[in-house]
């Protein structure tokens, strides 16, 4: 019988026209709940955010007003009303949340939780970008020092790859060989800068490794910077790197889709990347 997973992508639009970072944190995270709501009358049995949900994309400008609405991670207010979510709808949930791991030191991270409301760790951002147009990143994130985790979930075994890290290839190759069955990459990029590589780097990654990955971005623009259009477009790729389902482009959405996890082996016997990798020879990738 196929082992079957119901999951679910959360892309949401910016939803207040405030200039304060606590009313738009308030305003994105009474959004994602009620979509985590509509996620899981749908049957989802997973669900992840987009990068940095509860506010807007602020790495637009370099301002410490947005240092304020960072969280302690586990024991953020954000963290903990994500726990009561994945109890109340027995839902494993992704959430990616703007950390302080300590006075002045910041990190953008992804925290897991399990369908029972278990805090089951995090991740923090591996590759910091600093480029225009916006992107000013190494203002607000150092980076993250956590490895490459993978979390064994209620329904499999998940690993998270934030925005910019999908560039990397050795980041994807090290989640498939931590165990992942899926792979999520919570991101903000917008058109013109990188939306040729939106359709083409995360089916990669998916058919090199031979697992699944859930792509999120969000959709719109937003001001008062307008430094492009988040063109949405947030889909599941399947360990053989198809896109099996996709989400619009300009405005919110709950992308649902049925993956197959038996899958990943079939194509793992079919494709042997594993048994024919030569770490041996890698040497040099990192010595440069």
């Amino acid at each position: 019988m196929p082992r079957i997973v119901r999951s679910a992508l959360i892309q949401t639009k910016l939803c207040s026209n405030s200039t304060d970072p606590q009313k738009i944190k308030k305003a994105m995270t009474d959004r994602v709940v009620e979509q985590i709501a509509e996620a899981a009358k749908k049957g989802a049995e997973i669900a992840c955010t987009q990068e940095l949900f509860y506010g807007p994309y602020f790495c637009a400008e370099q301002n410490r007003k947005w240092y304020d609405i960072t969280e302690r991670i586990p024991d953020g207010p954000t963290t903990k009303l994500f726990q009561k979510l994945a109890k109340k709808h027995k839902m494993v949930l992704v959430a990616s949340l703007y950390e302080e791991d300590m006075s002045g030191v910041f990190y953008n991270t992804a925290a897991v939780i399990n369908s029972d409301g278990e805090f089951l760790g995090k991740m923090r951002k591996i590759h910091i970008p600093h480029v225009e147009p916006g992107f000013w990143e190494k203002f607000y994130f150092k980076p993250g020092n956590l490895g490459y985790p993978v979390f064994n979930t209620k329904v499999g075994k998940v690993g998270v790859y934030i925005c910019y890290d999908r560039h990397f290839p050795e980041g994807w190759r090290a989640f498939g060989l931590n165990g992942a069955e899926i792979v999520f990459n919570p991101s903000a990029t917008v058109a013109g800068l990188s939306e040729y590589l939106w359709k083409l780097e995360q089916p990669a990654a998916a058919a090199n490794n031979i697992y699944f990955v859930g792509a999120i971005n969000r959709p719109g623009v937003e001001g008062p910077w307008k430094i492009g259009e988040f063109y949405g477009q947030s889909y599941f790729a399947d360990p053989r790197g198809q896109i099996v389902e996709q989400g619009p482009r300009d405005r919110d959405a709950v992308v649902v889709a049925d993956l197959d996890f038996d899958k990943i082996r079939e194509v793992r016997t079919t494709w042997q990347f594993y048994r024919d990798r030569r770490p041996e020879t890698y040497e040099a990738l990192t010595a440069l």
